[in-house]
Formats: structure tokens, C-alpha cells, sequence
């Protein structure tokens, strides 16, 4: 058991790791401005063929919860965070998005029963204070329309993390079959917005088609895996706490493959948001259980296999 929980943060780990390569590879691979196609890219054949991999589609109530959480935690998630990115200065976006654990802490204490303890608070306030050196430039004036969006996306994927806890899976439901419905919906409600935004799919390239193959499989359909298969074994706000590793990756990405220098400061910025990561693994807070659909799913401290740890 004491084995199984290292391995099972550590897969958890790699899905946030795995998103912190996005910012490169679509500057390096992909074509410019057409963030809403490379969301419908990445969402809609990986949900697709997590779906045929599974062969389980929903049945009754799960049909319009699949939806819920594919319009949450891709089908608005996405367009937001691109919106954010593409509108607000030096990063505040993922200063923003960083403060994922204080709204799963929040969005917790509400839906799940769970209150927050201080150290979860303050290991989510130095969580975000270490992205913000990481990522914060020189600012200009702030866009209220980029300010709204990343709020709105850091909140939407904050109730989906939460939605997908309380839920919980039906029975005989494994996490693959779960994350193929959920960016399937997302897709779905992506598309039209697409092309409605921005079109017909431009032309691509060989740079292109491998840049979206790898989004699709390791940074979507791997990942995303992976991230509900976590949510399903630990707290949400432990699972959260995992995701200031993306901002880190990014800024190490760009570091090593794009030449960007990285300064003193941000050097201290990732050692604190790294710091609160590993924290946030060790928030604990008494066992309790919520009464979900009729059935009584177990919200406290999880093992590696899905089950309540005795204490």
C-alpha cells in the first residue's frame, strides 16, 4: 500500500506535466491563431477512441452527468483558457489557473462536506504565489473580457475536478470509458464554436499532423485518462494540487528546448510551487461520507486501489 500511493501521484503527476508542453509544441508545430480548432483537435478523436477502447457508453442519468462534466472540464475549459491566454499579459492566466486548490477547496467545503484546513489554504496561497514569479512579466493594462475568462476557466474546471469526486462512476465504469464520454462531450460542444469562429480546418503540414497527433494521444487522451483516474483514488484537492506543475513544466520547457532563460527569481518561484505541490499530497482532514444517488461513496483518505485507508 505504501508503494502504491508514491506510483499513484506520481501517474496523477504526469497528465499536469504532460499539459505543460502545450504552449510549445503549438508555437513550434501547429498553425497560428487557431486555438479553438487545436482544442477540438485534442478533445474530440482522443474522447472517440477512448470510447471504441472502452466500448461502454452511458446509460440513464450518466448520459446528461457525461455532459456536465465534458462541458466543464473540456468543452468550456478549453475555449476560456485559450481566450485568457490569448488575452491577458505575461502569464496571468496561469497565476489565475493556479489557484485551482482554493476553489477545489471551496467548491469541496459546498458539494463534498469537506472543510478546508488552514494548511490546505496556505499551501494553496504559496502554490500560487510561486506560479506567479515563475510566469508574471512586466504587465500592460488588463483586459476585463481575458480577466473574466480565466476566472471562468479556473472555476469550470475547479466544479468539474469536484462534480467528478461526488459522482463518482457507475458501477462496472472504469475511468477510460468515463474520460472517452467526457471529451467526446467537450468535443462535441467544441466544434460548431469552431467553425463558427474560425472556419474551415486550415492546411496542415507534417510538423502540424504530429504536433496535433500528440496532443490528441499522450497530452489528451493519456493524460486526461490518467487525471480521472487520480480524481477516483485521491481527494480532489490533493489531485488539484498536482496542477501548478503544469505552469513549471512550461517555463522548464521553454527553458531547455527554447532557449528561454529562467532568472533568480522564478528559480525561487518554482522551488515554492514545487514545494506546495508535494504539500498538498499531505493535506489530511477526517473521513466522511456523503450520501450520492442513493448510495453512500466514501470521500475521506483513498489507497491505491480506490478503497477508504483504515486509520
Amino acid at each position: 500500500m505504501a508503494a502504491s500511493r508514491p506510483a499513484l501521484i506520481a501517474l496523477t503527476a504526469l497528465a499536469p506535466i504532460s499539459w505543460g508542453t502545450t504552449y510549445a509544441v503549438t508555437t513550434e508545430f501547429l498553425p497560428p491563431d487557431r486555438p479553438l480548432f487545436t482544442a477540438l483537435v485534442r478533445a474530440l478523436p482522443a474522447g472517440l477512441l477512448l470510447l471504441a477502447l472502452a466500448r461502454v457508453l452511458p446509460r440513464g442519468a450518466w448520459w446528461w452527468k457525461a455532459a456536465v462534466l465534458g462541458a466543464l472540464n473540456i468543452g468550456a475549459f478549453f475555449p476560456l483558457l485559450f481566450l485568457s491566454a490569448y488575452r491577458l499579459p505575461g502569464g496571468l492566466a496561469a497565476v489565475v489557473g493556479s489557484a485551482g486548490p482554493l476553489f477545489v477547496a471551496g467548491l469541496s467545503a459546498l458539494l463534498l462536506g469537506q472543510r478546508p484546513t488552514r494548511r490546505t489554504l496556505l499551501t494553496g496561497a504559496v502554490a500560487a504565489f510561486g506560479v506567479s514569479l515563475v510566469v508574471l512579466r512586466a504587465a500592460g493594462s488588463l483586459d476585463a473580457l481575458g480577466v473574466l475568462a480565466a476566472v471562468a476557466s479556473t472555476a469550470s474546471m475547479s466544479t468539474g475536478t469536484v462534480l467528478t469526486k461526488r459522482w463518482g462512476r457507475p458501477e462496472g465504469v472504469g475511468p477510460l470509458a468515463l474520460t472517452g464520454w467526457q471529451l467526446t462531450a467537450g468535443g462535441l460542444l467544441i466544434a460548431p464554436l469552431a467553425f463558427l469562429v474560425e472556419g474551415a480546418p486550415p492546411a496542415l503540414d507534417g510538423r502540424a499532423v504530429g504536433g496535433y497527433l500528440y496532443l490528441a494521444l499522450a497530452n489528451t487522451a493519456l493524460a486526461y485518462w490518467l487525471w480521472f483516474r487520480g480524481i477516483g483514488r485521491m481527494t480532489a484537492t490533493q489531485v488539484t494540487f498536482l496542477g501548478p506543475l503544469s505552469p513549471l513544466t512550461a517555463a522548464v520547457v521553454g527553458w531547455a528546448a527554447l532557449g528561454q532563460a529562467l532568472t533568480p527569481v522564478q528559480l525561487v518561484g518554482m522551488a515554492l510551487a514545487f514545494g506546495a505541490t508535494v504539500a498538498g499530497q499531505f493535506v489530511t482532514r477526517p473521513s466522511r461520507t456523503v450520501g450520492i444517488t442513493g448510495r453512500n461513496v466514501h470521500t475521506g483518505p483513498m489507497d491505491g486501489r480506490g478503497g477508504a485507508l483504515r486509520r
